[in-house]
């Protein structure tokens, strides 16, 4: 996310270091590569000029933090003036004191309105809601299909009368709602590959007849600038009430998140981070600053556990940990947990200059599925007592997983390392006792660790 517009401007303050005092030459120099970065970033130029403009104001001159550098009190600066760019705070949905509350989407062909509807009644559902999905887009071949067919893997019912006039569906799903206790509507419209009149006044007229509590446009983040023109012309029209950024775990240059908000003034609620149906995140501007800036986004992966992650897993865990119990079962609950968190890239990503350290080195997300083969081609007695595995168990493990006996030997090497380690960390005030004598094998076995990392990034 925002790779490249995080990469330079980072190496634009790194060349701040050094100085006492920031003068206007120094500021003038860092923000001219501010400028450019941004704006190949595919962000409006207006709002970059606003923006260069107030940090410029809010730096010169000023006497750098006792503890802080120069660098570090730019970007701090820079940091708060992209959080007020993309609107300072998260942005709710307005739930309506009488039910149901009307949500509808709306978008350009193919920006993802139906996955992303899917989404958040997904969310709303984990929430407590009995939401309902209705199918308006009925120019679209297969669109309403793919909405059931969603719908029916979120356990979410979706509402359709086939070929019939949207705004008759969209009337009925009203009535249908209040009678099977339906207390949120979300509204899949049509899109089209470009806004014309005839969209804008079947949009309209929905509008009109079922009063959205919410309209939120759906928007492809990949495209920058073309996103937030879209953004402007839709909100010219219906009055949008906030953004949807889908793909933003895709290639984007980050052009319609620093734009859409300072352009229309609609807030940016939801931004879509994956996939899967789980894979919709509430936008936070705080959070999303810091990732653009390197700094991580420790509170976001910390909210993925703790909805991925068995509490009470975690405290076997833990006591396993104190009793050096660890198991190859153990192992297998860890690469499961750590795999429903997202792609390993985008957990490692969030956490502080993790993701400078990591620059080059490939993450194989299959070696997960290998592992996780591995174990599950041993026996019971097998994965409590890896020390059974000889030679002929290991030919029949690997030929029951479909990899090799190299890979099952490197499974349990490194299943061996994790034990010494952990046996270290027992050791630890608080965690039973005091180190003994494990420093060297402690530097020797991080070394290797982070040598085979890119094979088994379980071992992290």
């Amino acid at each position: 996310m925002f790779e490249g517009l995080s990469e330079k401007l980072q190496a634009t303050f790194k060349r701040l270091r050094g100085k006492g005092k920031l003068t206007e030459a120094d500021v003038t120099e860092a923000l001219r590569e501010v400028r450019i970065a941004l704006l190949e970033a595919d962000v409006n130029f207006k709002v970059v000029k606003e923006l260069i403009a107030r940090i410029k104001e809010r730096s010169v001159g000023q006497e750098v933090l006792e503890s802080l550098t120069p660098g570090q009190h730019v970007i701090k600066i820079v940091h708060e003036e992209i959080i007020r760019l993309m609107g300072g705070s998260e942005s709710k949905i307005s739930i309506s004191s009488k039910p149901p509350t009307i949500i509808m989407l709306v978008g350009l062909q193919g920006a993802g309105k139906t996955t992303h509807g899917a989404k958040l009644a997904n969310m709303l559902k984990k929430q407590g809601k009995h939401p309902l999905l209705v199918a308006c887009d009925i120019y679209r071949p297969a669109a309403i299909k793919q909405l059931e067919v969603l719908g029916e893997q979120i356990k979410v019912p979706v509402f359709s009368l086939g070929q019939e006039n949207p705004v008759k569906i969209a009337s009925e799903s009203l009535v249908f709602s209040r009678k099977n206790g339906n207390d949120v509507v979300i509204i899949d419209t049509a899109g089209r590959l470009h806004i014309n009149e005839e969209l804008m006044d079947e949009l309209s007229r929905i509008k009109g007849n079922v009063k959205p509590h919410e309209i939120l446009l759906v928007v492809d983040a990949m495209t920058g600038q073309d996103a937030v023109n879209a953004a402007d012309a839709f909100h010219q029209q219906l009055g949008l009430d906030g953004v949807i950024l889908s793909k933003l775990d895709g290639d984007t240059r980050g052009g319609a998140a620093l734009s859409v908000k300072a352009v229309t003034g609609c807030p940016i609620k939801f931004a879509g981070t994956g996939e899967k149906m789980d894979a919709l995140e509430v936008f936070h501007p705080d959070r999303i600053a810091s990732r653009i800036l390197g700094m991580g986004d420790v509170l976001t992966l910390i909210e993925r556990a703790q909805q991925n992650v068995d509490e009470k897993k975690a405290r076997e865990l833990e006591e396993k940990i104190r009793k050096q119990e660890l198991t190859l079962d153990d192992y297998l609950d860890q690469i499961k947990q750590l795999r429903s968190m997202g792609p390993l890239s985008s957990v490692l990503e969030m956490l502080p200059g993790i993701g400078k350290q990591l620059k080059g080195v490939e993450i194989d997300e299959k070696e997960f599925y290998k592992a996780e083969a591995i174990i599950c081609s041993m026996t019971a007695d097998e994965r409590r007592k890896p020390i059974l595995i000889k030679d002929s168990r290991k030919k029949r493990i690997a030929k029951g997983s479909g990899t090799t006996v190299v890979d099952v030997g490197r499974l349990l090497k490194q299943y061996e390392q994790t034990k010494k380690m952990m046996k270290q960390l027992s050791g630890l005030p608080g965690m039973g006792g005091a180190v003994k004598g494990g420093t060297k094998k402690g530097k020797k076995g991080k070394k290797q660790g982070k040598k085979s990392f890119p094979k088994f990034p379980f071992q992290i």
